[in-house]
């Protein structure tokens, strides 16, 4: 072939769906973090194992502290539809002393994320964080482990899944405990940009499992 290029990114960021994460504030209030950015001082992305999520994290964010000393969360799923929203959540910090790397970046202090980004707090069934009621998938979970990774600081987040609540329109018609993939288009970002899923373009070998063989 011999097309290859050696290049040397400062991000390696090809592609994952944008999840904003609900954590609880010591004063009771529910801190708003977007997962969809590239850069340590802030959150990573998100990958699934099972019913477990594994969140990379920046130490120094609110979430990590929220997440040490209270440790339950809620992963909200949003679609295209709210990248407005999701995207006034941006350089926003929910610590009023940010660190210098934040502070470098432009980021300001907001301590009502809700009420910024335009977003509807709602009521979570497991935890204590309040779900983002706009978003069409919320993930509940407690915290199980937290590992830390190397410098600078990132954190490396367990979460064990207690609940998932979704709105109708996205299951799979006939099967109520499954998600319709063609209906479920979910928020993605690629190298700092904000991007939808396009349509099916292939069938799929591994759709021919049963998915309830998975529990």
């Amino acid at each position: 072939m011999g097309t290859h290029v050696d290049i040397d990114p400062a991000i390696l960021y090809f592609g994952t769906p944008v999840v904003v994460l609900s954590t609880l504030n010591e004063d009771g209030s529910t801190n708003l973090m977007p997962m969809r950015c590239p850069e340590p001082v802030e959150g990573s992305s998100v990958f699934w194992l099972g019913r477990t999520a594994v969140l990379g994290v920046g130490a120094s964010s609110q979430t990590a502290r929220n997440l040490r000393e209270r440790p339950e969360i809620v992963l909200n799923l949003p679609s295209v539809d709210l990248v407005t929203q999701v995207d006034r959540l941006a350089l926003t910090t929910g610590n009023a002393a940010m660190s210098a790397a934040k502070a470098e970046r432009g980021y300001v202090h907001v301590a009502d994320k809700y009420g910024h980004a335009g977003l509807t707090a709602y009521g979570s069934d497991t935890v204590l964080p309040t779900s983002v009621a706009e978003c069409p998938v919320h993930i509940e979970g407690t915290i199980s482990a937290i590992h830390e990774l190397g410098e600078p600081k990132l954190l490396a987040v367990e979460v064990a899944v207690t609940a998932v609540r979704v709105m109708p329109d996205v299951r799979l018609e006939g099967h109520p405990n499954r998600i319709d993939p063609d209906r479920w288009r979910p928020l993605v970002m690629s190298f700092q940009q904000f991007y939808g899923l396009g349509e099916r373009v292939h069938p799929s070998r591994l759709a021919s499992i049963d998915e309830e063989l998975y529990r």
